[in-house]
């Protein structure tokens, strides 16, 4: 034996006792059903945007809220003053007054007629119409603390409270503005936000809730998570489009209306998929180590596709059957 022959003898020997090249740690490549996932841009909007509207009408004196604020339900975030319905109150407050003296006075003369009734000094027919006069003034007292009471309630009506916790997105109107009744101060954005998706029509058939949902490297949040799960699928399409909301931890960094890219599920493919660590990276082209039964391994160029949870998928260059070694 020559001495050449003696060296490559010795090197396939010496490869054979590494561990990368036994024969019992090859892999064997074979198809494997992947999801066949689909770029698309969503958007950052809130699951419902509400509007803190004015009860009454009038002019607006105070304005405690502005864009980008974040507000809690039920606070005030303005004042609406009405100066008609203090003079009505004061108006109410002097016929109360009045009334009030009138059934002092019925109830007066009320004593007096049953004094003298019981000495048979007047008829008792006086004395019931004493007694229905009395009943007059108190009721009609009543309907005046009635319509105070309202008058009063539509006083308080003049705080704006915010509707839902959330964030100001928009305030139409400006302190000191006249407003009407219904009339929108302001624009809230309750603070659980989702990934609003629309999707062609032709993916309506592979959504469906629970479907994972990437978000791209490059929009990743702030705190490294950027999976989500379809957490609603509208059953109307809208212009060729099929809407969704995904639900993601840690939106309430995103400004309303930001448009993120996202990758969703649009069905499932056959694709060959190894670990990372089995492809060997030389100027630009990947490479694969390719188990040969009676020869060191052959490196055969391939080409790379995605990164998939359990590994990178294989686009051209494997075949089923192939065995392959770490390089």
């Amino acid at each position: 034996m020559t001495k050449a022959s003696l060296f490559a003898a010795a090197a396939l020997a010496a490869f054979m006792a590494l561990p990368g090249a036994r024969a019992q740690e090859a892999l064997t490549v074979a198809p494997v059903q992947i999801a066949d996932e689909k770029a698309v841009f969503a958007t950052v909007e809130s699951r419902s945007v509400v509007p803190a509207r004015a009860r009454i009408g009038g002019t607006l004196v105070t304005l405690r809220a502005g864009e980008g604020d974040r507000v809690e339900a039920g606070q005030v975030i303005g004042m609406i003053v009405d100066d008609k319905l203090a003079l009505q109150i004061r108006a109410l407050d002097a016929q109360i007054a009045g009334l009030e003296a009138q059934r002092a006075q019925a109830a007066t003369d009320l004593g007096r007629v049953e004094a003298l009734v019981n000495r048979g000094t007047l008829p008792t027919a006086r004395l019931d119409e004493i007694r229905t006069a009395l009943r007059v003034a108190e009721n009609a007292l009543q309907a005046r603390r009635a319509e105070r009471s309202v008058l009063v309630q539509r006083t308080s009506e003049g705080e704006i409270e915010a509707p839902a916790s959330g964030r100001v997105l928009d305030v139409p109107v400006t302190l000191g503005s006249v407003v009407m009744p219904g009339e929108t101060i302001a624009t809230l954005a309750e603070e659980n936000l989702v990934l609003r998706l629309r999707l062609p029509e032709r993916h309506a058939r592979f959504l469906s809730v629970g479907d994972p949902v990437r978000l791209d490297g490059a929009a990743m949040l702030r705190d490294g998570r950027g999976r989500g799960t379809i957490g609603l699928v509208y059953p109307q399409i809208e212009n060729g489009r099929v809407v969704a909301d995904a639900e993601v931890k840690g939106l309430g960094d995103y400004f309303v209306g930001e448009r993120v890219r996202v990758w969703v599920s649009a069905g499932t493919r056959e694709a060959f998929v190894i670990p990372a660590d089995y492809l060997l990276t030389r100027y630009g082209v990947d490479y694969v180590h390719l188990a040969r039964a009676d020869a060191p391994p052959m490196e055969v160029p391939v080409q790379r596709g995605r990164q998939t949870p359990d590994g990178v998928e294989i686009l051209s260059g494997l075949a089923a059957g192939d065995r392959l070694v770490r390089p």
